[in-house]
């Protein structure tokens, strides 16, 4: 984006994101002035005004790709290789999908993504180190619990330098422990994890990206094709000073019928168990350590 004319000495634009102002060329001069923010003579001006506000949508339409990448991710659902030509011209989309591990549905390759074109054409690192060009009709961006070679992609990542936007590779992960009931339906390891108060615990859990309904910290997760809720129990907020957060189970889409431990699945455990991991390590800690 170019720089605006903002009144009859300063010129303004976005600059990494953020409103700059610089002093224009005078006659003569060969550059003009250092970018800064913007002075308070020119704070109120349109220009600026118009920059915040696109700069505030910029910044919503960044965090809103990256969120449905992450869903992508989360539900490791096919998307058609069509759509992500027509997304990738949008450097937010861009750096969303940008080094995402995505497996092709043929010939079955597995790589980091570094470009994708309107034609269905995708441009992918695979494990070997070489760039190979393919046009599969959907790929998927698996969740990292069900990448097989996670570890050694982890290890190329760091070789390659990789940032992912979105949290793959570097995603906790949980896997269920061999030899658990089946028959149970709560786990309690992140159980008991105390909060100054509910509101604090409340607040702890819709920052995490979680909802709360009822008296449980909830998360809807697509797994296998069918939707699990995981919750973590809450203390009631009318009867207690502070709080705590309760045990872990999983239930059907509505949240009503509790699913044994052995019919939970890989993606919808691991995610479970982030989410009451999560709870535990916000819990409040006292000046000497104790909780």
């Amino acid at each position: 984006m170019g720089w605006l004319t903002a009144g009859d000495t300063y010129e303004v634009a976005l600059v990494e994101g953020r409103v700059r102002a610089r002093t224009r060329s005078a006659p003569g001069e060969s550059s003009p002035g250092r970018a800064v923010a913007p002075p308070e003579e020119i704070r109120d001006r349109p220009e600026v005004h118009e920059l915040q506000r696109f700069a505030e949508w910029l910044e919503r339409h960044a965090a809103e790709c990256a969120a449905q990448v992450g869903g992508w991710m989360v539900s490791s659902l096919p998307v058609p290789t069509g759509l992500l030509g027509r997304l990738w011209p949008d450097e937010a989309w861009r750096s969303a999908l940008r080094d995402i591990v995505v497996v092709c549905d043929d010939p079955g390759v597995t790589g980091f993504l570094r470009d994708a074109d309107a034609s269905g054409g995708l441009r992918v690192v695979d494990l070997d180190g070489e760039t190979v060009r393919l046009a599969p009709r959907t790929v998927t961006m698996p969740h990292p619990v069900l990448l097989p070679d996670l570890e050694e992609l982890r290890t190329f990542a760091a070789e390659l330098g990789v940032v992912q936007g979105v949290e793959q590779l570097h995603r906790a992960t949980w896997h269920k422990p061999a030899g658990i009931d089946g028959s149970a339906d709560s786990v309690h390891e992140f159980a008991g994890a105390e909060y100054r108060s509910w509101f604090h615990l409340s607040s702890r859990i819709t920052s995490l990206g979680y909802k709360v309904s009822g008296s449980s910290a909830v998360d809807r997760i697509l797994d296998g094709g069918s939707i699990v809720t995981a919750s973590v129990g809450m203390s009631d907020p009318y009867t207690e000073d502070k709080a705590w957060t309760g045990s872990l189970g999983w239930s059907d889409e509505d949240g009503y019928r509790r699913l044994p431990l052995g019919r939970v699945g890989p993606v919808a455990w691991s995610e479970g168990m982030r989410m009451a991991a999560a709870l535990h390590a916000g819990r409040t800690v006292t000046t000497d350590g104790a909780t």
